[in-house]
């Protein structure tokens, strides 16, 4: 198998985490402060353990802020769900770089 077929699996099987992770992710009362402040907290909590593999998105950023905004405006619904994704995205970039310092070694060291 070449570099580059492993590498396309493996953004594969990332991308799939995503969907899977946001279609069965912990049910938070949609609609309420307290279900959005839920999310927030574990998106956070899933940056941060990206941040330990310094493999953090620029697009779970962008989600997180994105939710922010909506919480402010009030709209909890679209808040907790923008969180859930960056939720989804966060947990893919761990599941990439655990992916990929083990593709690496395979790749690398004979």
């Amino acid at each position: 198998m070449t570099m580059e077929m492993a590498m396309s699996k493996h953004v594969l099987a990332a991308a799939l985490l995503v969907l899977a992770t946001a279609a069965t992710g912990p049910a938070f009362a949609a609609g309420s402060e307290s279900g959005y402040k839920a999310a927030l907290a574990a998106a956070e909590a899933a940056e941060k353990q990206a941040g330990t593999f310094k493999n953090q998105w620029t697009t779970t950023e962008q989600a997180l802020k994105e939710a922010e905004k909506e919480a402010a405006a009030g709209d909890f619904d679209k808040a907790t769900a923008l969180a859930k994704h960056a939720e989804a995205l966060a947990n893919a970039s761990v599941a990439q770089s655990k992916e990929q310092a083990k593709a690496w070694k395979d790749a690398e060291i004979r």
